[in-house]
C-alpha cells in the first residue's frame, strides 16, 4: 500500500533535519538544495516597500527546521524582551503577582539578535517584540535598529499597552518598527483603572493618535472581551474605525495560570458578531492571508475595520505560522503547550548554529496538530499570561542551573521517561524543569544520547532462558512434590500456583516466564507508598512553596512514567500494553506523610502488579528527591500491593490494616 502524503513528508522532513548543509549555506531548504544569500545590494535600499518588494523577489527556499510534520512553515517569531509590566491587567496577571526571573537569565540584547538572525537565516520573515511590556526595556530601540539590519527580515512588529508608546514612537519608527498593535481593553477611564489595576488611559489613548498622525495604517487595538466586564462596549470599539485606519481585534477570553479563567466569563465569536451586525447589518467579510489569526470585517465606508481572535471557539491551529522565544530564552512551539526548551543555555554553553538548529527543529517537529479544547486548557498548567512570552527555563542537563543545582548523567538516567528508538534515526527523552512548578521537557540528541551511554533498550516478550547466556550462581531451590505457595497472610493455598517459583527453572536458573500461551484477560492492580515527610516539608508541600515546584504533580506524572517503563527497570517484566495508569496523593496532616495511590489496568495475559507498585515507589521517591533541599529526614515506607485482580492465581486482597 502506497504510504500517505503526511507519512512520506514526514520521512523526508526527518532525514533533511540530520543532513550537514553545504559550507557556506545560510538557510537550508526542503529540496535539500543550498540556499542563495540575498544579495547585499538589498541594503541599500531606501524604503520598507522597496525592500519588502526585493525581498519577495529574491526569496528563498523555506527551511526544513522551522516545518513541522503537518507541512506548517514557521516564518513568524515572536520574542519577549522582557516579563515586567508597568500595568496589572487581570486577564494577564494574577493578583498577587508573579515571581520575575533573575535578570542574568534574561537574554541580553546581543543574544537576541543572535537568535533572531539564525531564525531569520532559516526562513522567518516576520519578528514581533512582547513582553510584559517591551517598551519598558532601556534597549528597545536599539534592538529594533539592529533587528532592521537582518536581511530577509520583512517586518518587525511590537505589542504594547500603549503606555509609553507616545513618548517613545518617532525613535522607534526611525529605527525600522513596521507594525503596532496597542491593548485597550476599554474605552472608560475608571473602568481602564479597574481592569489594569494602574491609571494610564490617557496616555494609551495618545500613543494611538501619535501612531496614526506618524503613518501607521492600520493601527491594531487589541481588546480581550470579558462578560460582566466589557461586552457592552462592543460597538463603541466599532465605531472607532468609522473615521480612524485602526483595526480593533476583539480577542476571546482565554485561560492563563491566575487569571481564574472561567466558561461563563467568555464571550464567543458569534455571539460578538451576532450583536455587531444588529447595529451593522451590512456588516461584511474582509479577505485575509491564509495564516491569519483574526477573522477580518468591515463596515462598508468605515476607514478601519475590526477582526476577531477566536483561539477558544474556533482554532486556527492548521494555519498556525508562530513561534516564540521567551524572556528567558526558551522555545515555544504552542501558546497552550507547556513544552518547552531552552536555546539560552545552549547559547551560553557555545552551541555552534548546527547544533541550535538541530534543536529548533526538534522542537517544532514535535509541534501537535492543535492545541486542547478550552476546557482542557483550562485545567492544563501553563504560565501567567504576562509571562507566555517568557516562560521558566528548562536547564541543560551538563553543568549549573541559576538555582545551583546540578544534573549529571545519572540523573537524567532516573529521570528518563520517553524514548524513540524505532527507526533509530534519533531518540526523544524528557526531563521535568523543578523550576516554578511547571512542567516542561528537553530533547536529548540521539547521538548524544548514544555517546553518553543513556539509552536504556526495549523489553520484548521472552519465551525461556537463554541457552547461550554464560553460567550464574543462582538459587538453586529444587520444587518438593508437595509443596504448595500459600497466602503468607491467612496461611491457604493460592488458587492455581505453582509448585516453584515461576522466574526460576528446575535447574535453579533465572529466566523470563512464557506468557505465549496463556490468555488474554482483564488484570489490575493497585499499591500504595507512604512518604513520612515531617512538620516542615509537610507544611511546605501543603502550600506548594517547594523550591523545585508543584511536588504533588510532579510525583503524579513521575509515577505514571515509572508505570510505563517498568520492564526497564525489572528484568524479568514483560513489556506490556497498559490500558490505564491512575496516580493518586494525599496529605495526612497528622502523620505529616503523603499517600501515594497507583493503579494499573491492561488487557493481556500477564498481570500489572508490578507497574503498580513501580508507580508508587517512583512516586514517592520524586517527592523525597524535590523535598531533600529541606531535609533528608524523610522515611519511605509500606510500599504494598493492596490488591490485583485477574490472572491464574485468581484475586488478592489485602485485608485491613495489613
Amino acid at each position: 500500500m502506497a504510504a500517505s502524503g503526511g507519512r512520506v513528508y514526514g520521512l523526508l522532513r526527518k532525514t533533511l533535519l540530520h543532513t550537514r548543509p553545504l559550507e557556506g549555506a545560510r538557510r537550508g531548504c526542503v529540496s535539500g538544495v543550498t540556499a542563495v544569500e540575498v544579495p547585499s545590494t538589498a541594503q541599500g535600499l531606501a524604503s520598507s516597500a522597496d525592500r519588502t518588494q526585493f525581498i519577495r523577489d529574491h526569496a528563498l527556499p523555506f527551511s526544513a527546521f522551522l516545518t513541522d510534520s503537518f507541512g506548517r512553515q514557521h516564518s513568524y517569531l515572536r520574542i519577549s524582551l522582557t516579563e515586567k509590566c508597568n500595568l496589572r491587567c487581570q486577564y494577564c496577571m494574577p493578583e498577587e503577582g508573579v515571581k520575575l526571573t533573575p535578570k542574568n537569565d534574561l537574554l541580553t540584547a546581543a543574544e537576541i539578535i543572535t537568535l533572531a538572525r539564525l531564525f531569520v537565516q532559516e526562513g522567518v520573515d516576520k519578528i514581533r517584540l512582547t513582553g510584559g511590556e517591551p517598551l519598558i526595556r532601556p534597549d528597545v530601540v536599539d534592538i529594533i535598529a539592529q533587528l532592521r539590519k537582518l536581511e530577509g527580515l520583512k517586518t518587525i512588529a511590537v505589542t504594547t499597552n500603549g503606555i509609553n508608546l507616545g513618548r517613545l514612537l518617532p525613535k522607534l519608527q526611525e529605527a525600522g518598527l513596521d507594525v503596532l498593535n496597542i491593548s485597550l481593553d476599554t474605552l472608560v477611564p475608571a473602568k481602564f483603572e479597574f481592569i489594569v489595576r494602574r491609571k494610564g488611559f490617557h496616555k494609551v489613548m495618545e500613543g494611538i493618535e501619535r501612531a496614526v498622525e506618524l503613518g501607521y495604517n492600520p493601527v491594531k487595538v487589541n481588546c480581550v472581551v470579558m462578560r460582566g466586564l466589557n461586552e457592552d462596549e462592543l460597538l463603541d470599539f466599532v465605531a472607532l474605525t468609522e473615521k480612524q485606519p485602526l483595526d480593533v481585534r476583539f480577542i476571546e477570553y482565554m485561560p492563563f495560570d491566575g487569571n481564574k479563567w472561567n466558561f461563563k466569563k467568555m464571550v464567543s465569536y458569534q455571539e460578538m458578531l451576532d450583536t455587531i451586525r444588529q447595529k451593522w447589518p451590512e456588516l461584511e467579510k474582509v479577505p485575509t492571508e491564509i495564516d491569519s489569526t483574526s477573522k477580518a470585517f468591515r463596515v462598508p465606508g468605515f476607514q478601519g475595520q475590526i477582526g476577531f481572535i477566536t483561539s477558544m471557539s474556533d482554532h486556527f491551529c492548521g494555519s498556525c505560522n508562530r513561534l516564540r522565544i521567551t524572556a528567558d530564552g526558551n522555545l515555544k512551539v504552542c501558546l497552550f503547550g507547556n513544552a518547552e526548551v531552552s536555546l539560552r543555555d545552549r547559547l551560553r554553553m557555545g552551541a555552534s548554529e548546527e547544533e541550535l538548529k538541530q534543536v529548533i527543529g526538534a522542537a517544532v517537529g514535535r509541534k501537535k496538530k492543535q492545541h486542547a479544547g478550552m476546557f482542557n486548557i483550562s485545567q492544563m498548567k501553563n504560565r501567567p499570561m504576562i509571562l507566555i512570552d517568557s516562560p521558566p527555563s528548562l536547564h541543560l542537563p551538563y553543568g549549573r542551573t541559576s538555582r545551583g543545582f546540578y544534573y549529571n548523567k545519572e540523573q537524567i538516567r532516573s529521570f528518563a521517561a520517553v524514548r524513540r528508538l524505532a527507526t533509530g534515526w534519533r531518540s526523544l527523552w524528557s526531563l521535568w524543569s523543578t523550576r516554578s512548578g511547571y512542567k516542561d521537557f528537553l530533547v536529548f540528541d540521539f547521538r548524544r544520547t548514544i555517546v553518553n551511554n543513556l539509552v536504556l533498550p526495549l523489553r520484548g516478550l521472552c519465551s525461556g532462558p537463554d541457552p547461550s547466556a554464560p553460567p550464574s550462581q543462582c538459587l538453586n531451590t529444587p520444587p518438593s512434590s508437595t509443596e504448595t505457595l500459600t497466602d503468607t497472610h491467612n496461611g491457604s493455598p493460592l488458587s492455581g500456583a505453582s509448585e516453584y517459583l515461576t522466574h526460576v527453572d528446575r535447574a535453579g536458573k533465572v529466566h523470563m516466564v512464557d506468557v505465549g500461551e496463556k490468555s488474554s484477560t482483564g488484570r489490575s492492580a493497585i499499591a500504595t507508598a507512604v512518604i513520612r515527610l515531617g512538620p516542615k516539608v509537610f507544611s511546605l508541600v501543603q502550600s506548594n512553596q517547594i523550591m523545585k515546584g508543584d511536588v504533588l504533580t510532579v510525583a503524579q506524572i513521575a509515577g505514571i512514567q515509572g508505570a510505563k517503563l517498568t520492564s526497564q527497570l525489572i528484568p524479568l517484566c514483560h513489556n506490556i500494553s497498559l490500558s490505564q495508569v491512575k496516580v493518586s496523593l494525599e496529605l495526612d496532616a497528622p502523620n505529616f506523610a503523603a499517600v501515594v495511590t497507583a493503579e494499573c489496568r491492561t488487557h493481556g495475559k500477564t498481570g500489572v502488579e508490578m507497574e503498580a507498585l513501580t508507580a508508587a515507589s517512583v512516586a514517592a521517591l520524586t517527592i523525597y528527591d524535590m523535598c531533600k533541599a529541606v531535609t533528608h529526614d524523610m522515611v519511605i515506607e509500606e510500599v504494598k500491593l493492596v490488591r490485583k485482580t485477574g490472572g491464574q492465581r485468581g484475586d488478592f486482597q489485602r485485608g485491613e490494616g495489613r
